[in-house]
C-alpha cells in the first residue's frame, strides 16, 4: 500500500465545512483508495493531519495527477489557511 499523510491548518470555526467537503468528496472515489482519515489535534484544533491510502503506489500517483482530484483539491485549499504539508510513502506496518 501507498499513500500520503498532509498535515494542514485551518480555522477551526471551518470543521464543519471541512466535513461537508469530505462528504461531498468522499472516501473511496478515487480507483484504488482504501481509507482515508482526518485527525484534529488537541493541542492546537486548527491543526489537521489528514490521510489518505492507496492500493499502490501507481494508484496513488494517478489519482494525484488526475484532473478531478485537481478539482477535489481546490474544494479543500479554499478551506486552509495556507497550503498543505504533504508526505508520501510506502505504508509499510498495518496493524
Amino acid at each position: 500500500m501507498y499513500g500520503t499523510v498532509a498535515r494542514v491548518k485551518i480555522d477551526p470555526t471551518k470543521i464543519e465545512d471541512l466535513k461537508a467537503v469530505g462528504d461531498r468528496i468522499g472516501v473511496g472515489r478515487a480507483p484504488g483508495e482504501v481509507a482515508g482519515y482526518v485527525f484534529q489535534m488537541d493541542a492546537d484544533p486548527g491543526e489537521l493531519f489528514l490521510v489518505a491510502l492507496f492500493e499502490s503506489k501507481e494508484a496513488y500517483w494517478a489519482n494525484a495527477q488526475s484532473p478531478e482530484q485537481h478539482e477535489r483539491f481546490l474544494q479543500l485549499r479554499a478551506l486552509l489557511l495556507e497550503d498543505p504539508e504533504w508526505h508520501d510513502g510506502a505504508i509499510v506496518s498495518a496493524a
